[in-house]
């Protein structure tokens, strides 16, 4: 894990990627999806650095998806520092993220709920399964 990486401004773990060894993030001006993310967009339109710090409820671009909705929401809630935390702490437990080719533990959940809760605790339920 690297923290220093934090999070994008959708609230996807930079920190976890493991594209991130040639990704310099969208929150730098040499942005890879400058043109079509609707979020890096979005929240340059609005001064704000991510999805996390707007008021708004809304589904835009990658906000459309459960993990990076789920992963912004938690952000809100407890903060990136809480977020950083419980992620290294279900990656030293063996929880992934996603590497390239493989969906990870944190993708295929239907409600950002679910996430919150798996961030918070690691576990799954025989629900989330």
């Amino acid at each position: 894990m690297k923290r220093e990486l934090g999070f994008g401004r959708c609230g996807l773990a930079c920190c976890l990627c493991s594209e991130n060894s040639h990704c310099i993030g969208c929150r730098s001006d040499g942005c890879p999806g400058k043109e079509w993310c609707e979020n890096r967009k979005c929240s340059l339109e609005k001064g704000i650095s991510s999805c996390a710090d707007c008021g708004a409820e809304c589904g835009k671009g990658l906000l459309g998806k459960v993990k990076p909705l789920g992963f912004t929401m938690f952000i809100r809630r407890y903060g990136e520092e809480k977020l950083l935390s419980c992620l290294e702490r279900n990656e030293k437990n063996g929880v992934v993220y996603h590497r390239e080719g493989i969906v990870g533990d944190y993708d295929g959940f239907d409600e950002p709920e679910k996430l919150i809760e798996f961030i918070l605790t690691g576990k799954k339920t025989e629900a989330d399964s």
